[in-house]
């Protein structure tokens, strides 16, 4: 079993830029006061009583099994798995600061839609401190007030955080189901407690990816025209494009739970594609014989680029070496692009 030397006290980890880290989001908060929500308001109470419910409520206790030494998980797993907890962390405190600042703005002109937030950054900040506790087993931990302070806020209009925190909820169901249905199969595998707590935990990811559907659902310029199906199309590509990344960039972490990263990677997509289809106008073809094999291109290009950053040779060395790698991976994109997407939308009633 090969070892490395890790501190024996709690460190601050410093979050790496990079891009797959994990953003911190603002909004016009304005435009979203003046949301129309009657439309899908039934749907969207719906979901609001699910959340008020907390059935998570008590889940997120850290039974007996945490307390024990985890020396005995060699140094390769070790790194791979606090990469995995603490980008997660991250996530997960970045949809608690938007969701309670959308929260806050909305109390007095929109409680339905102030109460939901509140509610999904309640989830949210349980998530992030849940994955911090566990970090600091492993001798690590994430300064999330540091975060929230320091980080830098990217604007996206509210539509683009409708349309992006929609497939980030429902991919985030996706990974971690899928990651606990093949865990309960191969408990061997099972090497640290948190992975039990997933399908509870992912509930509340579905949870929340139903309130988006419904209040994009109720927005009919999310959905009914030419620009709607623009940005579905684009968003759809970008977190499958990310996420086919970051499955790639962490393959040491899923093969250490003997998970393959080609095919949880498809799993994922497809699963969030077609539940995509509740929602959005239109979908990929993910079918396309050409749809895999490019994000795995792409991939495979942004492992090549993270070896030149980390290598010793000179900036412009690095800088001359990634040009064809970035090239070749936007050229990806836009064949991606270009694949016709199904149009969802005429078939609406028979999509459940």
């Amino acid at each position: 079993m090969s070892t490395v030397p890790y501190p024996e006290s709690k460190v601050k980890l410093p979050i790496k830029e990079t891009l797959l880290t994990p953003r911190f989001y603002t909004t016009d908060f304005d435009a979203v006061v003046q949301l129309d929500i009657s439309a899908h308001r039934t749907e969207l109470e719906a979901v609001v009583e699910q959340l008020r419910v907390d059935y998570n409520r008590h889940h997120f206790v850290r039974d007996r099994e945490f307390e024990q030494s985890w020396d005995n998980i060699d140094s390769e797993k070790r790194l791979a798995f606090i990469d995995f907890l603490e980008r997660s962390c991250t996530s997960e405190f970045s949809g608690f600061l938007l969701f309670k600042e959308l929260s806050r703005r909305l109390r007095d002109q929109n409680p339905l839609l102030a109460e939901a937030f509140g509610y999904m950054a309640r989830d949210e900040a349980r998530h992030a401190g849940f994955l911090n506790k566990a970090m600091a087993d492993f001798n690590s931990s994430v300064d999330l007030g540091y975060l929230s302070k320091n980080r830098t806020y990217t604007f996206f209009p509210f539509e683009w955080i409708v349309y992006a925190v929609y497939l980030s909820e429902k991919i985030g169901y996706w990974r971690y189901i899928l990651m606990y249905h093949h865990l309960q199969k191969h408990p061997q595998k099972q090497f640290y407690p948190l992975f039990r707590y997933f399908e509870s935990w992912c509930q509340d990811e579905n949870r929340h990816g139903d309130f988006f559907k419904a209040l994009l659902r109720s927005q009919p310029q999310l959905w009914n025209n030419w620009k709607a199906r623009f940005w579905s199309h684009l968003f759809l590509l970008l977190v499958f494009f990310t996420h086919t990344l970051t499955v790639f960039e962490r393959a040491k972490f899923y093969q250490s739970i003997g998970i393959d990263p080609q095919d949880y990677n498809i799993k994922v997509i497809d699963k969030t594609n077609e539940t995509a289809a509740r929602a959005f106008p239109v979908i990929l073809n993910t079918n396309h014989p050409e749809f895999f094999d490019r994000l795995h291109k792409c991939s495979q290009h942004h492992l090549k680029l993270i070896e030149i950053n980390n290598s010793d040779r000179s900036q412009f060395l690095k800088f001359v070496q990634k040009i064809p790698l970035v090239v070749s991976i936007i050229g990806h994109l836009l064949r991606l692009y270009a694949l016709k997407p199904i149009d969802v939308e005429s078939v609406r009633e028979t999509v459940g």
